[in-house]
């Protein structure tokens, strides 16, 4: 069991006040993971356009105090009940379209756009409480994409953990957490390469 499971976390963390604004590093207090959720500690983060699209917020519904981030691999800090796939010390990178598993896309081969954890940017709190797991001073501070990985820790839905290999370089497969669900999950799922096969895949 790790010595932080369970107790609020203080931590360095990138965040965004404002739209379009300078990102300000703040310690923040980030709150154990609840039923169904895992704090992960971030290891490794990668810039994509994405974050600075919503960092900018044009033509957008604002959501700020924000911390943004969503290419990053870490290691496993704590997980909450109900939570077997991952323990605390495994390899993993945080996904903002995850599978929950049970509903008709995760059960599909075709699809992985699951209808409770897909993509949603306008949602900046966890699934299982409406509540934010980021504060400064009282303060809450929402969540982007369900994974905010500028910052040294966060929490995310378990559904949105992928444990890897402890052999897989975190500073190389960061990128992964997000190309694989834009591009290369979208090829694997539709162009269905055989086993063995040599695919190229562009614009990731």
């Amino acid at each position: 069991m790790c010595s932080t499971a369970g107790k609020v976390i203080k931590c360095r963390a990138a965040v965004a006040w404002e739209a379009g604004k300078p990102l300000v590093i703040e310690t923040i207090e980030v709150a154990p993971p609840q039923r169904g959720e895992v704090r992960l500690k971030i290891l490794f983060n990668s810039l994509c356009r994405t974050d600075v699209y919503w960092w900018d917020a044009k033509g957008q519904t604002p959501l700020f105090p924000r911390i943004l981030g969503h290419e990053a691999a870490g290691i496993v800090e704590s997980v909450g009940e109900g939570v077997t796939h991952v323990k605390p010390g495994d390899s993993a990178l945080p996904v903002f379209t995850g599978e929950c598993g049970e509903c008709s896309h995760c059960k599909s081969s075709g699809s992985n756009m699951c209808e409770l954890l897909r993509i949603n940017t306008d949602r900046g709190v966890m699934l299982s409480d409406g509540k934010t797991r980021f504060s400064k001073n009282g303060q809450p501070i929402y969540h982007f994409v369900g994974t905010s990985t500028f910052s040294e820790y966060t929490v995310v839905h378990a559904g949105c953990v992928a444990k890897i290999s402890p052999a897989a370089p975190l500073d190389k497969v960061c990128v992964v957490s997000c190309g694989y669900c834009t591009g290369f999950g979208a090829t694997v799922n539709v162009a269905k390469p055989e086993p063995n096969s040599t695919v190229a895949v562009f614009g990731l």
